[in-house]
């Protein structure tokens, strides 16, 4: 188990508020919105110890599965009480499950990692990260065809900037390079441009649903597509469940929240 705590600063949290275009500021003493967790408890190493994606080697908490390309692909969070922030928690971390798979484009892994944040010796959020670890993309091979997402009954269209896209990776202290280097991800990893966060994704959904729903008690998402930083998005909304939807009109992200 690795055990992790960090101050769930104000100052911080407010940065990512400002970064979502968020209107009412944070200050200590005042719950989180659902996810804010996701900015605090980094993993910081150094340089000699990154992979050639920008993330921390594999082989340490999570396990080396000879694949070298990895994503966050979806996960499951309940939420039993609001952090608070400018107070202390702790996160608790295990390795749930590694599963390896034959895939359309070759081998697959997943890798389930579970988490619990507690504060104040009560626990807050409990966590399942599913995380896809792929071999290197093959610009000859055919590319699967992604589900169609059809469009909800209230619907936001935005695009993701690569000052939004850089802040949130700052904020998150997230290094993966396929989030603000376009060679990189276009050249070593086959994307057709910088690839928008699961993660930041899955915040605007949650976001949304805190807005139709009130009190969120859990969300489960799941990407089926990246979504790239040079089309328009539209989050989609229709009685619980919630989808993000790319420009050409595929699904990118599936979620359900109550």
């Amino acid at each position: 188990m690795q055990i992790q705590t960090d101050v769930m600063d104000a100052a911080r949290a407010d940065a990512l508020r400002i970064t979502l275009g968020l209107q009412q500021p944070i200050a200590a003493g005042d719950p989180l919105p659902p996810f804010f967790h996701y900015a605090y408890f980094w993993d910081a190493q150094l340089a000699q110890d990154l992979g050639r994606d920008g993330h921390p080697k594999l082989g340490g908490f999570l396990p080396d599965l000879g694949l070298p390309r990895r994503m966050w692909a979806g996960g499951r969070l309940t939420f039993h009480q609001a952090l608070i922030a400018g107070q202390e928690a702790e996160k608790r971390s295990q390795v749930r499950d590694v599963v390896k798979k034959e895939g359309r484009t070759g081998p697959l892994a997943f890798v389930t990692v579970a988490h619990e944040i507690w504060q104040n010796g009560h626990l807050c959020v409990s966590e399942e990260q599913d995380l896809v670890y792929r071999e290197d993309a093959d610009p000859n091979a055919p590319q699967p065809t992604p589900p169609s997402a059809p469009m909800g009954h209230d619907i936001q269209t935005r695009r993701f900037s690569t000052t939004e896209l850089f802040r949130y990776s700052a904020l998150t202290f997230n290094g993966h390079r396929i989030h603000y280097d376009r060679d990189y991800a276009r050249d070593v990893e086959g994307y057709a441009g910088l690839v928008v966060h699961g993660p930041l994704q899955a915040q605007y959904l949650m976001l949304m649903a805190q807005e139709k729903l009130g009190h969120l008690t859990s969300f489960e998402f799941r990407g089926t597509s990246a979504l790239i930083d040079t089309e328009d998005a539209t989050l989609c909304w229709n009685d619980g469940a919630c989808w993000v939807r790319g420009s050409d009109g595929r699904m990118c992200m599936s979620a359900q929240a109550t």
